[in-house]
């Protein structure tokens, strides 16, 4: 069975994209990040849980207090991209769970009402939405560049607070230049699938 969608956006969604490591000058509007927001949000997590939060760093002054605390190698393409994007996991989600789980409104007492069950649930809930917005931001044809070289206490303490967690940080814009490094090779079907 082939799959249905069509091989452009096969190709576009995965085939063809490439993390980007530098970027056109080109701005991302509000409205494509919003447009992204509002494909992505379909995406599954356990109990219908919405753990992202999204902190988009367009001013100079909230880049120049982001760019030092990346990693040496990571500087200058978020210095120079055209959006930057915290993703977070928000630890207190289970506030939102008898709006966002009306078939079972218990379940923000009964499942979460532990600090460190919520924190697990929501690293782990978050990281799938993070993974959905980077294809999404594929699927309004841009680039994305996640990254995890920074330092997370200080970003914490910068940009979020306690109850949010970083998970990581997305440059996002056109690819420019020489964006992208060629493609490193992936496992097979045969090496990662067991069926039992």
């Amino acid at each position: 069975m082939s799959l249905v969608l069509d091989p452009a956006a096969q190709n576009l969604l995965f085939r063809e994209a490439r993390t980007a490591h530098a970027f056109t000058d080109e701005p991302v509007t509000d409205e494509q990040v919003k447009a992204i927001y509002d494909l992505v949000k379909y995406g599954p997590t356990a109990f219908n849980q919405t753990p992202l939060r999204i902190v988009l760093v367009r001013s100079a002054e909230a880049r120049g207090r982001l760019v030092p605390l990346m990693a040496e190698g990571n500087r200058a393409k978020t210095e120079t991209a055209p959006l930057v994007a915290i993703l977070a996991a928000d630890n207190e989600f289970h506030e939102e769970l008898p709006k966002l789980f009306p078939a079972f409104p218990q379940a923000k007492d009964a499942f979460f009402a532990e600090r460190p069950v919520r924190e697990s649930a929501a690293a782990m809930n978050a990281a799938l939405q993070a993974a959905y917005f980077i294809v999404g931001v594929r699927a309004a044809g841009l680039a994305a560049g996640p990254m995890t070289g920074f330092d997370f206490a200080a970003v914490q303490k910068e940009f979020l607070d306690g109850d949010h967690t970083p998970l990581m940080i997305v440059n996002i814009g056109r690819p420019g230049g020489d964006a992208r490094h060629p493609r490193s090779p992936r496992l097979e079907y045969d090496e990662v699938v067991t069926t039992v």
